[in-house]
Parts: structure tokens; C-alpha cells; sequence
């Protein structure tokens, strides 16, 4: 039947079908839902970590269909934690009524309403994982993160637009909280916010603590923008004039760049935590970030990452306004179509370093450092060779970020960083075709700065983006993104870096960013040499590179180092006795543990340490360096 999804429900007895029920899921329709679901929340068992969540739904159907929140906006995936609740109970005023589980879709429930029924109950808990064992820490004795997509069962039939929500949050007493909803008041503990829409309500989370602050970032500004920060010690909420100068840079720079906004207000959502999980996650109104706890009183330990507020604040324009065709859907059991990642993500990343260099987050010398690693790091890749870069947009949903083997080999989510070289590579080339007149800023503008102050989603296409770079300057730029996205085994897109008159060279010194983020990730990294990262709390090696030396001595991630050369392990030790044997005959041993097992392994290499850096080439413009300066 057309609209609907039509579930036949059986039972089987010896072999024969002894009865036959059908079920139905309503599809999602683009008319307002007659009633009204409310939804108070409780977070204040930080013991347990358990949050008990009740409803009430109105004017519900005599066959309601209770959905959850399965395919997730900023993950791209079905991802909604579905296995974290426990204890549904559904009531009809004293009444308890009996729900079922869809069987092909556990993400939804039926429940028979009797007729008349002004509105039914819907009580459970969501258990929030109680240690990493378990899952991503969002609860801890002093802050907490909640995503609404996780607290919420609605009804079947309706866009998520058109459903309206009447949400509110019971906290620890004492505490703040931080998110892009509106609040209009209290009922003692209870947080009462505006009455908003489902897929407002799914787009703001929560931040809350027991230590918070609130920065204005824009104080002159048409709209608000603030930055929530909630830490683990009160200490840790201490900003310095400098770091607070970059911060508002921030929001001035992307204005420069875009010349528009799309909110009504917007709220970084930021934790400073060793007890919760540091999260990066793009709303269209706030942000969910997670930092070092000493990322406003240590900046050179925060180096790596401090791009991440640009990244998720550029997806204010990019993902959120501006969105691929295939990404939007009307609620979160429709499947989402990640083909234009690359550019969601890809040109994400993109900006999201450059407004990092241009507000002072990072200087230019670091975000050049920052860019040499990906492009070394994509011109050894070896899946290259076999994967396109669109194949990789299916990562996300093929793979929920769990652990891999052989990243090089297998490729992940390069829609990010290979795409950035990608987009940089345009930017270059617009600036040399218009004689610097035009650059990829035109095409932000034009593309992700239109209808200044809209909200509302504008959905785009793979023809919408070459119409636009063509509108910028002309080119047939339908064929440069084919054979870059599309292609395997073309030579890594760095001509963006030649172009943007730098050069990708090696030495035997980690550049300054290398070494920053190595020291604040407790890891050794020789990628570029024989081949591995090593963790250097237990020397166990956490990657190794496809085709290396190490690859082809049989070292595997999880094999933890021992002893160099006879010599107990150490990062430093490894690094001098493959700087030593360049030019030499001899291998390098390591003894090593897998398992059980112990065994010494031969590295015949003799190239020394190789690290990379962007070199100056003064025959071209500095075009690179254009591209991050700041703007007035």
C-alpha cells in the first residue's frame, strides 16, 4: 500500500503457518501531529547514571506506533542507542497498556490505544553507560551531556517538524546548564523550556555541571553567540585575555567568511573533562565539544584540536543549513544517503582549520604543520590505491568507529581530511585562474552564505555545488571533483599545496605540531619511517602503515615493543637507532610480545627518520598563506 511500510507478523508450528497478523508504520507525512508530546527528563542520579525519562503523549491513534531515534543527524549513521533503554511502561491513565516490539524494526513500538484515550504515558529509563567498558562517559559526578535523540520515543506518521515537543529537565541542585533551547521558568527543580518541535528538540542537547561559566563571545552582535564551558574543577574555567581575543575571533572571522548567520542564537557547548568523554558534534544552534581539562591554562598541550570549535561551528553553514539532498530526511527511521560527505565533512574540515588560523587558534606556522601531516600521511596511504574517496562516505554507517587493523589498507572516513586537500586544491586554483581576484571565500559566500538569519534547512546537490564553483570561476569543475572523488589510484591531491606555493619535503625532525600532539597523546610516531605509531605508556603499537617495513616484518596493531636493539623500549631510544642506522647494513631488532608469544623481528630499513614539512617555494605565489591569513 503506498505511504505505508506493511509488516507481516507470523508464527510457525511444525512447519506450518498457524496464524497471520499484519502491522503497520505509518510513513512520515508533512502535516502537524494533532496532539502533543511532553517530555520531562530526570539526570539527577549521578550515581547510577540512569535517567528516567516520562511522557506524555496527546491525542494519540488508536494504532500508535512509538518510534526512537535510529538514523542520527551529525553521525550519519543509525546510531541511536536503542540497547540503553530499559523499563517501557505505557499507561492509559491507571490502565497499562501492552506494547510490542516491531519485529524488523526494534527501533519502534506498537501499542493498541482504546478508543477515546486524550493521551497515554510513556515511562522509561536510559541507561547511560557506567563506565568506558560500557560506552562514551556522559555522566560523572560533576557534569553531564544529554542528547535528546537518546530520551525520546515519538509517534510514527509525522515529520519531526511537525511534531511539537513541550520539554524539561530535572538536574543536581546546584547546578548550570548550557543548550540552544529556550527556557521560560521552573518548577522547583524542574527546568521548563519553550515549547519547540521534535527535530529542534533532537538538534540541543544538553550541557549541565556543577562548575560552568558562560562567555559572551559576540557582545556587540545581531544574535547571541556564547561559549558554555563546564569543567571538572573550577580552576579549569579560567580564560585569559588572549585566549578569550581568539575565541571571539572566531565568531568574527566566520561572519568575514560567510557574511551571514543562520540562527537564532548560537551556544558552543564545551566540557573541560577527564570523567566524561570528549565529544565533537555539530547542532545547527550550539555545538557539542569535549577538551582537555587544561585546554584554556595549557595551550601548547592543546595544540592537536583546536580546530575542533571552528569544525563544529562551520557546520552551522555547512551540514546544517546547507545540506546535502541525500542527508536531510523527515525523521530518524528514513536512511540516511551519505554521498556528499565530502563536501559536508570534507569542506568542514577544510574551514574549519583555515578559521582556526585566521582567529588565532592556531598560527599559521602550526596550521601548516597540521597540513603537512595530512598530506604525508594521504601520500603514503595504500588504500588509495583500491578505494575511491566516495566509498568512503559509507564508512560511518559500514563501521560505527570501531577499531581497525589496517586504517592505511582499509581507509576510514577520508571524506575529512583527503577532501580538505581536495577543497584546497580548488581554492588554489580559483585564486590562479582569476589572478587572485576570486578564491573559494567567493563560493562560501555565495553557496553557504545565502538568505542571511534563515534557519530552516537548504538542501543541496552534487550539481547545485559545480553550479556554484562555476558562478565563481568558470571550469569544468564536474570533471576536477570526479576524478578526485570518484577515482582510485590517482596520485594524492596535493597540487592545492604546490600550488599554494609550499612544497611537501622530509627530515629527521618532527615538525612542532607533530611533536605537541605526540607529547599530549603519550605516543612515539615513526609513520614515515619504518612504519608505526607505538604508545608509549605500555610501547604497544597502535597502527601500523600497509606495505612498511614494519608491515613487511610482521608487526601488527596490539604488538607491544619490548626492547630495541637489546635495549629496554623507549620512544626516544627507537628514534636514535633508526636515525643511526640510515646508511647502514645492519636491521633493526626489536624484541616483541603478541599474546603469549615472544619473538625478536628484523626492520630492514635504512632510509632514517622522515618527518614531514611544508617548505616555502619561492618561484611561486604564497597563495597558502593568503588563504589563512586573517581578514578585516
Amino acid at each position: 500500500m503506498r505511504g505505508w511500510k506493511t509488516v507481516l507478523c507470523t508464527a510457525v508450528l511444525l512447519g506450518g503457518w498457524i496464524g497471520a497478523a499484519a502491522a503497520t508504520t505509518p510513513e512520515p507525512r508533512d502535516v502537524p501531529y494533532p496532539g502533543t508530546l511532553r517530555v520531562t527528563v530526570d539526570a539527577s542520579d549521578l550515581d547510577r547514571k540512569v535517567v528516567h525519562v516520562t511522557e506524555t503523549l496527546t491525542s494519540p491513534p488508536t494504532d500508535t506506533v512509538l518510534l526512537y531515534p535510529k538514523w542520527l543527524p551529525g553521525t550519519h549513521a543509525p546510531e541511536g542507542p536503542i540497547d540503553r533503554v530499559a523499563g517501557i511502561v505505557v499507561r492509559a491513565g491507571a490502565q497499562t497498556l501492552a506494547w510490542s516490539r516491531d519485529p524488523l524494526d526494534p527501533y519502534a513500538l506498537h501499542v493498541a490505544v482504546p478508543a477515546g484515550t486524550p493521551a497515554i504515558d510513556i515511562a522509561f529509563d536510559y541507561l547511560s553507560p557506567t563506565s568506558p567498558r560500557t560506552g562514551t562517559q556522559e555522566i560523572s559526578r560533576d557534569l553531564m551531556f544529554l542528547e535528546w535523540n537518546a530520551l525520546v520515543w515519538y509517534p510514527a506518521g509525522h515529520y519531526a517538524r511537525q511534531i511539537t515537543v513541550e520539554p524539561s529537565l530535572v538536574l543536581p541542585g546546584g547546578w548550570s546548564f548550557g543548550t540552544a533551547l529556550e527556557r521560560t521558568g521552573a518548577d522547583g527543580r524542574r527546568v521548563l523550556f519553550a515549547r519547540t518541535d521534535l527535530e529542534t528538540l533532537v538538534d540541543s542537547p544538553v550541557y549541565a555541571g556543577r562548575y560552568g561559566r558562560v562567555i559572551d563571545l559576540d557582545p556587540s552582535g545581531k544574535v547571541p553567540v556564547r561559549l558554555n564551558v563546564f569543567a571538572d574543577r573550577p580552576s579549569q574555567l579560567e580564560i585569559s585575555e588572549a585566549d578569550l581575543k581568539v575565541h571571539r575571533a572566531v565568531v568574527q572571522q566566520a561572519y568575514r567568511l560567510y557574511g551571514s548567520h543562520h540562527y537564532a542564537h548560537y551556544d558552543f557547548l564545551l566540557s573541560l573533562s577527564e570523567q566524561i568523554t570528549q565529544n565533537g558534534l555539530e547542532h545547527h544552534q550550539s555545538s557539542e565539544d569535549g577538551a582537555d581539562p587544561s585546554y584554556f591554562t595549557d595551550r601548547d598541550a592543546n595544540i592537536d584540536g583546536r580546530d575542533l570549535l571552528t569544525h563544529e561551528y562551520t557546520h552551522s553553514w555547512n551540514g546544517k543549513f546547507r545540506r546535502p539532498a541525500d542527508l536531510w530526511t523527515p525523521n530518524y527511521t528514513v536512511p540516511m544517503q551519505d554521498s556528499l560527505l565530502w563536501v559536508y565533512e570534507g569542506q568542514t574540515q577544510y574551514w574549519g582549520e583555515v578559521l582556526a588560523a585566521r582567529s588565532g587558534l592556531w598560527t599559521a606556522s602550526e596550521t601548516r604543520d597540521a597540513l603537512a601531516l595530512t598530506a604525508a600521511y594521504y601520500d603514503a596511504e595504500a588504500g588509495r590505491q583500491w578505494r575511491p574517496l566516495a566509498d568512503t562516505t559509507n564508512d560511518e554507517i559500514m563501521n560505527p568507529r570501531r577499531p581497525q587493523s589496517w586504517v592505511s589498507w582499509q581507509r576510514f572516513e577520508d571524506y575529512y581530511s583527503e577532501a580538505q586537500l581536495i577543497w584546497l586544491e580548488a581554492d588554489t586554483l580559483i585564486r590562479e585562474r582569476s589572478k587572485g581576484k576570486r578564491s573559494l571565500d567567493d563560493f562560501a559566500r555565495r553557496f553557504f552564505g545565502v538568505e542571511d538569519g534563515r534557519v530552516a534547512p537548504l538542501t543541496y546537490t552534487f550539481d547545485d555545488v559545480v553550479a556554484a564553483l562555476n558562478a565563481v570561476e568558470p571550469n569544468d569543475w564536474a570533471t576536477f571533483l570526479h576524478e578526485r572523488v570518484d577515482r582510485a589510484g590517482a596520485p594524492a591531491p596535493l597540487a592545492g599545496i604546490v600550488r599554494g606555493g609550499y612544497r611537501l619535503v622530509y627530515d629527521d625532525t618532527p615538525n612542532a605540531f607533530l611533536k605537541a600532539a605526540d607529547k599530549q597523546k603519550e605516543r612515539a610516531s615513526f609513520a614515515h619511517s619504518i612504519g608505526v605509531t607505538i604508545a608509549e605508556r605500555d610501547g604497544a603499537i597502535t597502527d601500523v602503515r600497509w606495505g612498511s617495513a614494519a608491515f613487511r616484518a610482521g608487526l601488527t596493531e596490539g604488538t607491544v615493543v619490548l626492547a630495541v636493539d637489546g635495549t629496554l623500549y623507549s620512544g626516544e631510544l627507537l628514534a636514535e637507532v633508526i636515525k643511526n642506522a640510515k646508511g647502514a647494513t645492519q636491521p633493526i631488532e626489536l624484541m616483541v610480545r603478541s599474546g603469549d608469544h615472544f619473538r625478536t623481528v628484523s626492520i630492514d630499513y635504512h632510509e632514517g627518520l622522515r618527518y614531514p614539512h611544508l617548505v616555502r617555494d619561492p618561484n611561486v605565489p604564497a597563495r597558502l598563506d593568503d588563504i589563512l591569513a586573517p581578514r578585516n
